[in-house]
Formats: C-alpha cells, sequence, structure tokens
C-alpha cells in the first residue's frame, strides 16, 4: 500500500500530525512500536507487561521503555499514545524566556500561542478543584508561604477530566463507582477523576485524556490508520517518494521478513531516543541517508528531572492519592544564585492499595477478611508520610547521541549517550538544594538521592533534543518547519527537536510544534 504520509510514532508529535493531515484529506499510516493498551490491559501487578525492550520487544513488549545510558536513565512510553500514556498530565505553556535563544528565528512564544490554544482545545486541560487540593499541594503551598515564595506558588493545568462536586470527604471517595462516565468529542467514552494516584500507570476510570482518546481518536475517524507493534529499523528515499521499513511484533514473534510501506513524506515521532536513532542507523548503519547534518545526535538535554524524597513523621502527605503532580513553585527566572528550576509535587502509585480494593470486588468471604486486614496495615504506614518533591531545571543540554558498540555482542550497534554533569550542576544542584529547603521548612526531614549525590546520575522522564531544530543545517537537523534538511519530504516532529531545555513539563510545547508544522503541510496542494 502506498500512502500519502506514513508517520512513525504516536506520542504528541504523531497524534497530533496524524489527526490533522487525515482531517485535510491526506492517507495517513501510523507505524507505533507499542500494543494498543485498554484499561483492562494496564500493568498492576508481578505478571503484567511492564517493560519494553527495544532489543527484544518480542519477549518485553511492555508499557514502558527505561534505558540507562552513560549517567541517565531515561524514561519512555511504549504503545498507542507514546509518552501520553506514562506523563503526569502536565500541559502548560513555556514562558517566554525559554524562547529568547537556542531557537529559530520564527518560533517565538508569539507566534506559538496560537498553537498552544489548539493543544487545550483537544486536551481540555484544568486544574483540580480547590475543594479536591491533595495533601502533597497542601504542603507544596505551605512550604512557599514558609520561605516567603508564596507568589511563586502556580496551580497547574492538567490534561484530566474533574467532577467539581467531588471531594475527599464522600465516603469511600476513592472508588471508582464515583467516576461519573461521560463521552468526549471523539465518541469516547471516558471518566471523572476519583484521586487514584495512577495516573502515570494508566487511569482505570479514563479520567486521564491521553491521546489514544481524543488526537489519535479523531485521526482514526478522519481515515488516518494505526498500525501497533510495528518496530521501524530505517527510513530509504525512491526518489520522489519514500520508503520506511519495520518488523512486525505479534503474539511473541518478531517477524523480520522484510516488510516496508511507500509514503509521499515521512514523519518521525518516535521521540528523543527513538527518532534519533533511526536517523543514526539510517545514517551510519544502513547508509540510507548519507547527507544529514553532523549536528545529529548533539543538544541532548535531560530537562533537569530530579526527585528528593522527604519523610514528614508528623504529617501525612498521602503520595499515592490524587493526580501525580498539581502545583509548581516557578524559580525559573534564576532568581536563587543563577539557577533556574521549576518545583513540583511529585507522587507514586500505590498498587498493594489498588490490587486490594480490585480483589475485595469479586473477593469471598474468608478472602476479603484477609484484604482488609491487609489494607488497615497499609493504613498510616511510612509510605503515606513520604513528600516526592519533583520538578525540572534549565540543564546544560550538552548530551550526545550516537551508535557504539556493544560489550557483550560487538557486531551490535547500540544507541548510547556521553553526557557530562558538570554543566548540569548548578541548575540540578541548586534545585535539589531547594527541595531540602522547602522540606526543613515545613519539618520533613529531606534523602537527597544517592544517585546524583555520589555518581552525578539522573533518571529524566523528559529528554529533549537529538534532531535539533535549527536556522540552518551546521547547527542542526530539521527547520523551524520541522523539515529534515537536505531531505524533501521527511520530516522530525516530536521532542528531539526541541534545541534546548524547556525547564518544566514539555509536551505541550511539542505538541504546538507539531501543530504550527503540519499546518504548513495542510496548506500545501500536494
Amino acid at each position: 500500500m502506498s500512502f500519502d504520509y506514513v508517520i512513525v510514532g504516536s506520542g504528541f508529535g504523531g497524534a497530533v500530525s496524524a489527526c490533522r493531515l487525515a482531517a485535510c484529506g491526506k492517507k495517513v499510516l501510523v507505524l507505533e512500536r507499542g500494543r494498543r493498551w485498554t484499561p483492562e490491559e494496564f500493568p498492576r501487578d508481578a505478571k503484567g507487561a511492564w517493560v519494553w525492550d527495544q532489543d527484544a520487544p518480542e519477549r518485553c513488549n511492555g508499557w514502558i521503555d527505561l534505558r540507562m545510558m552513560d549517567q541517565m536513565w531515561v524514561a519512555q512510553g511504549a504503545g498507542v499514545g507514546g509518552g501520553s500514556l506514562i506523563y503526569a498530565n502536565i500541559s502548560i505553556d513555556a514562558p517566554e524566556a525559554v524562547f529568547q535563544s537556542g531557537w529559530p528565528s520564527p518560533i517565538t512564544l508569539a507566534a506559538l500561542r496560537p498553537y498552544y490554544d489548539m493543544v487545550s482545545a483537544m486536551l481540555k486541560p484544568a486544574r483540580v478543584p480547590a475543594n479536591q487540593w491533595t495533601e502533597r499541594f497542601k504542603l507544596m503551598r505551605d512550604a512557599a508561604i514558609a520561605i516567603g515564595a508564596k507568589d511563586r506558588l502556580r496551580e497547574l493545568e492538567l490534561a484530566v477530566t474533574f467532577d467539581p462536586k467531588w471531594t475527599y470527604r464522600k465516603e469511600n471517595a476513592r472508588d471508582p463507582a464515583h467516576s461519573k462516565e461521560w463521552i468526549n468529542a471523539q465518541g469516547k467514552k471516558q471518566g471523572t477523576c476519583v484521586h487514584l494516584g495512577l495516573c502515570d500507570i494508566g487511569c482505570p476510570v479514563g479520567a486521564k485524556n491521553t491521546l489514544d482518546l481524543n488526537y489519535l481518536a479523531a485521526a482514526e475517524s478522519a481515515g488516518a490508520i494505526v498500525q501497533p507493534n510495528s518496530l521501524v529499523s530505517h527510513v530509504s528515499s525512491l526518489g520522489s517518494t519514500w520508503r520506511v521499513h519495520y518488523d512486525h511484533i505479534d503474539a511473541g514473534a518478531r517477524t523480520r521478513e522484510p516488510a516496508y510501506v511507500d509514503a509521499k513524506r515521512v514523519i518521525l515521532a518516535a521521540g528523543s531516543l527513538g527518532s534519533t536513532e533511526l536517523l543514526l542507523r539510517c545514517r551510519d548503519e544502513f547508509r540510507t541517508l548519507a547527507r544529514l547534518s553532523p549536528a545529529l545526535g548533539r543538544g541532548w538535554s535531560s530537562n533537569g528531572d530530579f526527585l528528593t524524597p522527604a519523610i514528614y513523621k508528623d504529617r501525612l502527605v498521602n503520595p499515592s492519592e490524587g493526580p501525580t503532580i498539581s502545583g509548581a513553585i516557578d524559580f525559573l527566572d534564576g532568581s536563587r544564585g543563577g539557577a533556574r528550576y521549576f518545583v513540583e509535587d511529585g507522587g507514586f502509585p500505590n498498587l498493594l492499595e489498588y490490587y486490594v480494593e480490585s480483589r475485595l470486588r469479586s473477593a469471598s468471604i474468608f478472602a476479603a477478611f484477609a484484604l482488609r486486614g491487609l489494607k488497615r496495615l497499609q493504613k498510616g504506614s511510612l509510605r503515606d508520610h513520604i513528600m516526592p518533591w519533583f520538578g525540572q531545571a534549565i540543564d546544560g543540554a550538552d548530551g550526545k547521541l550516537y551508535l557504539g558498540r556493544s560489550r557483550l555482542r560487538p557486531w551490535r550497534r547500540r544507541l548510547r549517550l556521553d553526557w557530562n554533569p558538570d554543566r548540569s550542576v548548578q541548575s540540578v544542584q541548586g534545585m535539589a538544594d531547594m527541595h531540602v529547603e522547602l522540606s526543613q521548612a515545613t519539618g520533613g526531614k529531606p534523602l537527597p538521592p544517592f544517585l546524583w549525590k555520589y555518581l552525578r546520575a539522573l533518571i529524566t522522564p523528559h529528554p529533549l533534543g537529538g534532531c535539533n531544530m535549527a536556522a540552518a543545517p551546521a547547527a542542526g537537523v530539521v527547520d523551524d518547519q520541522c523539515r529534515v534538511f537536505g531531505h524533501d519530504g521527511l520530516f522530525v516532529m516530536d521532542g528531539s527537536t526541541i534545541p534546548r531545555p524547556i525547564g518544566l513539563n514539555p509536551s505541550k510545547t511539542i505538541a504546538a510544534i507539531a501543530e504550527r508544522a503540519v499546518e504548513r503541510l495542510c496548506a500545501t496542494a500536494s
């Protein structure tokens, strides 16, 4: 089959481009490496499909792709919807200062505002209603007041649907039965948030507005085909058209027989690691795109993600209740010693609680007695007194992705990262010190992460760069319209094109950049 567009990946760039191109009459195919998830299939226990293994996806075709690279762990979603499956729902515009350097001149906050609005119209972000504030947000508010930073406190907009009448005062308030079902504009059934705290591993009531429920649903309604379990290896030029080569992953097997599809144009939207690796393999392994920019792989950023847990002996924090993140204290102006960062209230899912609640609905009398006993043991445990102070920072953005030889299999090249923490220390350590200050100001005992303190290693769910946007090929891989320099008909639309750290959650900016680029594609005749 031949298409007008083949899109590789279904995250914020791929979903946006698929939706808009299908709506303007283009024949679109989306190739997604992961599976299509439903609430019934979300991983929940030890037997769940948690892990995606890029080397052997036929064996591990799970929810999250977690890779150790140099001194960096990188977390990515795997499935139809991409990063929206695992992100913390934050939908926020980047501040004007972000666009004052590092971008091609046409990309400004003013230029992006209409596209930010388009993303909001689709994802419908909202703040947590004041009558539903979590204990974590209240702690953050108290901390901001305690250090004289109340004016920096921000309630964040989340791509989540809330019922304004729901409160924690309801009996068994967090029972999924309290979620109100509704049908969204794309005809998908969803529910309202009952603060289950499972945002990062799949909301069972459908309150989280993931991309499969809006942008991708609209794309499919307009005729786009979304094909999961399709791992793209490389792309090649056929002159006036393009060929996308991929493997099928199905029922525990990986079909490596030549599978390909042709298209007039190709959009890579496989994320910072995925799109960069694809182009590196095209250039250095398959030799199909020899003229790619020498800047490919450079300028990679972790976006300064950092987490510090703190223990509050005399205060309940309940980190497993409510949306994963709901507020922030904004220090992006660099007023604290030059470090620029965005402190957030983190959270984590309580899988044991969810397991007990789900089993209680069908348990026998004796099993229910044991499960309720287990539930009572959990209540008031140390877990409920932990505050996961989180946030992002303006890091050094000096990482380099490249293909290196595997130590165990030297004949195989793997994606590797050369990252030096030295240029990121000021901002990351500045945020770490602020976490300590906020904890101590509110009676908490901070536990500085061992990985950073002693090894200068980080974990990031927000990787950026690798196919950086620039004014010329000497400085980047794509132009301001996401066109790959020197390769007509080839585009990249995802986090890999973001040419500098944003210092806060980047998903809305990635989507807005894609909205802008694809609007120009829809305006063309071909």
